[in-house]
């Protein structure tokens, strides 16, 4: 989890081009009132774990996360970016520093006893919680793509994408009455902050958010939730420079709000670090 924009951070850091974190106020736009009642029932009806919709999800998040819509090819993916997080992995961004690698690793192991990726368990749990590489290097990387070529490793990820991304944020959308683009936004959120107890966490964003707007499930109007949400969003993004370049919010999820995009409709039209993407 935690990850910042990957390849495309890694190149900027080289360059000297990322921006600098500075906190910002949040604030909520304003929108006509609508009714919550309708708004909830639109949500129940269709929501981001409808397959085709939780496609289009996993090729928005690679669109900034990988500069491609080709999701499926970053089961293999693995680099360490310099963000301090040590290796960052796979379809979600797993990330040997902050405990999901090693929990899909240990998931991984549970299934497929003996596979290549066991002997490093000893090691992903002494690096836990820091940027080392010590008892990964030299080959962990290049077993890592071998096993992505098992489609129990594949399962694997997708298994603990869903368990401690997807399913929560899909959950909470549900509660808070927003249609699949909400669901997507606390999807995208939860997948680069993660849910832990900081204060730019999913959690927390969501608690800023409330000191500005209710969700519709508490009687407020949908549009004008989704802006305090993604304000919260852009403050906590703002905070660390590998995540400062607010793209994914301002050139994308929050041109669908504005659209009035609520279900995350086809066709989609987007940028990301000015990369233009298109979803027929």
């Amino acid at each position: 989890m935690f990850t910042p924009h990957r390849k495309r951070l890694a190149i900027s850091a080289l360059l000297g081009t990322a921006l600098l974190a500075a906190p910002v106020t949040a604030h909520a736009t304003v929108a006509p009132d609508a009714a919550p009642t309708a708004q909830v029932s639109a949500a129940a009806a269709v929501g981001l774990d409808d397959p085709v919709k939780k496609d289009i999800a996993m090729q928005i998040v690679s669109s900034a996360e990988n500069s491609s819509l080709n999701w499926k090819a970053q089961y293999k993916y693995i680099e360490d970016i310099d963000d301090g997080r040590g290796y960052t992995a796979g379809i979600i961004g797993f990330c040997s520093g902050t405990h999901d690698m090693l929990e899909l690793v240990e998931y991984y192991t549970s299934v497929k006893p003996g596979n290549v990726l066991a002997k490093y368990l000893p090691a992903l749990r002494r690096v836990d919680g820091s940027d080392s590489h010590s008892g990964l290097d030299p080959n962990f990387t290049k077993d890592w793509v071998k096993a992505a070529s098992d489609a129990d490793f594949k399962k694997a990820q997708d298994h603990e994408r869903d368990r401690v991304y997807f399913n929560p944020s899909v959950k909470q959308g549900k509660s808070d009455g927003v249609g699949v683009l909400g669901q997507f936004i606390y999807y995208d959120a939860i997948v680069m902050h993660g849910d832990g107890t900081d204060s730019t966490s999913f959690r927390n964003i969501r608690k800023r958010a409330l000191s500005k707007a209710k969700p519709p499930s508490q009687g407020g109007n949908e549009t004008t939730w989704l802006n305090a949400f993604l304000d919260a969003r852009v403050w906590a993004m703002k905070q660390e420079e590998a995540h400062s370049d607010t793209s994914r919010v301002d050139t994308a999820q929050r041109v669908w709000v504005k659209k009035g995009n609520l279900n995350l409709n086809t066709p989609l039209d987007w940028k990301v670090y000015g990369d233009p993407f298109h979803i027929g």
